[in-house]
């Protein structure tokens, strides 16, 4: 059976969008909307969010507007905790959504920080989507048009979340075979977000300077490895006499065909082939950790 779910009807905030999107994502992906202040219709819905003034997960009423509640939670919030109680959603993933996500719509929706002008957070895209009603009948279309943009996002975390499931295991493992076979240079067959995993198993002292790994492009890259998660810099550059070269200039400099680019900043090399790759590390010494030192 469909899912009725109420919200307030008017103006919008980050919080209701994300606990409506929430929901379709997780419960009912058909769930019927409704958007009023009238208590009777509020009564009769299965879920209610952001008005009516109860919070009570067991039936399905998240409000936070009222003085019996004192905590930190919005009605994103709340959803995405009853989720996870209900084992609706894996708790790993409930975390991530919260992180990246949810815990800042909570945090804007009550008070706690502002969102900055000019930030394209996700509570200052919903209130621009608010201007596009003029009247208060339109509230109910821009409410929709924001979901579309929540239903991205929310999806996009999901879709990360999975993938990083997959990630792990093939970081762990390149970290694995580099540190047994002595070699400075994680060999990736394809490309994933490695750099949080690396760093979280030990990357800033894990004996490792270089990834190789496939670009969506089929061109093959030699990425530095930064010193810690979110620094800029690299534990080794690539050569200064890289920089910035392109094509046959970076060959003739690299003694290897197939170089495409060395950026200036001597972070990333990008090659035709992995086995230009290579070749280009091995001739310049830097595949192995005692010859790259």
């Amino acid at each position: 059976m469909t899912v009725t779910v109420a919200t307030h009807s008017g103006p919008f905030h980050a919080d209701d969008v994300l606990a409506w999107t929430l929901l379709c994502c997780f419960v009912d992906a058909d769930a019927r909307l409704v958007r009023t202040r009238d208590p009777a219709e509020l009564a009769k819905a299965d879920i209610v969010l952001d008005v009516g003034g109860i919070y009570d997960p067991s039936k399905r009423r998240f409000d936070h507007h009222q003085s019996s509640y004192a905590g930190p939670l919005s009605s994103a919030g709340m959803v995405l905790t009853w989720l996870a109680d209900d084992e609706r959603i894996d708790r790993k993933l409930a975390q991530q959504l919260r992180l990246r996500l949810v815990d800042y719509g909570d945090a804007v929706d009550n008070g706690v920080v502002a969102p900055r002008l000019g930030v394209p957070c996700f509570p200052n895209m919903v209130r621009a989507t608010n201007q596009l009603a003029s009247e208060h009948a339109e509230f109910d279309k821009a409410f929709l048009h924001a979901a579309k943009l929540a239903d991205v996002l929310v999806r996009g975390i999901v879709a990360g979340f999975e993938a990083q499931k997959v990630a792990t295991a093939l970081v762990l493992g390149a970290m694995k075979n580099a540190e047994e076979a002595g070699r400075a240079v994680m060999f990736m067959d394809r490309y994933c977000n490695w750099k949080e995993i690396y760093f979280a198993h030990g990357g800033e002292s894990h004996p490792t300077d270089y990834v190789i790994h496939p670009a969506t492009d089929g061109s093959w890259r030699i990425v530095c490895i930064p010193p810690k998660e979110g620094d800029f810099g690299q534990k080794k550059p690539l050569p200064l006499a890289w920089a910035g070269l392109s094509n046959a200039e970076l060959s003739n400099i690299v003694g290897v065909d197939g170089a495409v680019f060395c950026h200036k900043n001597r972070f990333i090399a990008v090659f035709e082939t992995r086995e230009a790759a290579i070749k280009t590390l091995e001739i310049h010494g830097m595949m192995y950790r005692a010859n790259s030192e």
